[in-house]
């Protein structure tokens, strides 16, 4: 008799056991609760993870019924930004970045253009590198991602030569797989990978002029500046910026120069102190600073505030184990403010290892961005491209003939 009292119990225990918001609910080899609390519902972002989403569709009652959203591509050029709407469902962009034209940059802006790896197949002197293409066909093929992110060095564009001319070798490369990302149908985010710097010295704050800086993105935009789907990231994480303010009139002399180079109507990419994190943005004066950005007519159209965000426990994205949604102590914050000012922002670094914690928080983070796509434009992964499977937050797909294997991240969250 105590047997089966003790059976009756445990089998009514998990009848009613059910899935905090933003937990997993579902997804092949799952076992765990597929029912959700109250005011929440179980929806499907792929076929290997569904979690708990509050909001529209779940009726208070929690259910625990699958959602399954219909997956489309992005084709559209780009539209003026605005706030204040309801979010879709689903962000506008998600894609990767397709690293390797970056490598031997440190965080001090100096760029040590021999250490270059870049995803181009023949690229001298093995011609045997990384297919960038072929990964960038797959993931928007086969995973319906419509955004890639080219990091690159200064140093590598202007062959080390400080306020010169893009390099027509050097340049060309880097072309190449800009055109493959082109020829996709994606959106292509073009990355300038210097952490506000040239050799250690911070731009406009004794290192490189302003104007050698817009002059840079001036000789880029005049390249792409027929090109809609061309997006201009005007620099990779900044950090130690002494002065904020004067950091915005650097961005601002960028801005101008692509806008006066005939990009008129292209999104660029603002980014913030403090390694561009989406919890400082506001309290360390970026939000207000880059605020004042403005286009040449006044405008702020398609001015995308640029922000990154990992997930491990010092926030450097250098461990494979995830702690953190950042949802409460970054995106929920950022969202409120993103709507008051109506503007919106892009996520275009965040990962994490290809483990269980981080298939937890990665796609609850994202599905965050997702259920707030009126103010979040989209996310973009670190990182693919030249990195292997020695590297910690490693999205490089392994090709077999003709076919792609994502890796359990990217399948897990990145993947749409």
């Amino acid at each position: 008799m105590p047997s089966v009292v003790l059976s009756l119990a445990f089998l009514a225990g998990s009848a009613i056991a059910q899935q905090s918001v933003w937990g997993q609910c579902g997804g092949i080899g799952y076992s765990g609760p597929t029912s959700c609390v109250s005011g929440s519902c179980c929806v499907t972002l792929n076929a290997y993870y569904a979690q708990c989403t509050p909001g529209t569709g779940c009726g208070g009652g929690g259910s625990g019924t699958t959602l399954t959203t219909k997956t489309t591509t992005t084709t559209a050029t780009a539209t003026p930004t605005g706030g204040g709407g309801v979010g879709s469902g689903k962000t506008r962009f998600a894609g990767v970045n397709i690293a390797g034209f970056d490598f031997g940059c440190g965080t001090d802006g100096t760029c040590n253009t021999a250490k270059v790896y870049p995803p181009v197949k023949n690229y001298p002197p093995d011609y045997n590198h990384p297919d960038g293409a072929g990964q960038m066909q797959h993931f928007y093929r086969d995973d319906n991602m419509n955004i890639f992110r080219l990091p690159v060095g200064w140093q590598y564009l202007v062959n080390n030569n400080l306020g010169g001319s893009l390099d027509s070798t050097n340049f060309g490369y880097y072309d190449q797989l800009v055109q493959a990302c082109l020829s996709t149908g994606a959106y292509c985010i073009i990355d300038i990978h210097n952490y506000a710097r040239w050799n250690g010295a911070i731009i406009g704050q004794g290192g490189p002029t302003n104007e050698q800086f817009a002059d840079l993105w001036r000789q880029i935009a005049t390249k792409y500046a027929n090109q809609p789907r061309i997006w201009f990231g005007i620099m990779n994480e900044p950090h130690d910026v002494p002065n904020i303010s004067t950091w915005a009139a650097t961005v601002q002399a960028a801005v101008t120069a692509i806008r006066n180079a005939g990009a008129t109507s292209q999104f660029i990419s603002l980014p913030g102190n403090d390694w561009q994190s989406a919890a400082a943005f506001i309290s360390d004066g970026s939000a207000a600073a880059l605020s004042a950005v403005k286009n040449p007519d006044g405008s702020t159209t398609n001015l995308i505030f640029d922000v990154h965000k990992y997930l491990d426990s010092d926030n450097s994205g250098t461990h494979t184990e995830c702690v953190t949604n950042n949802i409460d102590s970054a995106f929920a914050p950022l969202a409120t403010w993103l709507r008051q000012n109506n503007r919106q922002a892009i996520l275009t670094e965040t990962g994490g290892g290809n483990t269980a914690s981080c298939q937890t928080y990665v796609c609850q983070q994202l599905a965050y961005l997702n259920q707030n796509s009126d103010v979040y434009l989209g996310y973009v992964g670190w990182a693919a491209g030249s990195f292997d499977s020695t590297y910690e937050l490693d999205l490089t797909p392994t090709q077999n003939g003709n076919s792609w294997t994502d890796t359990a991240l990217a399948k897990a969250c990145f993947a749409r």
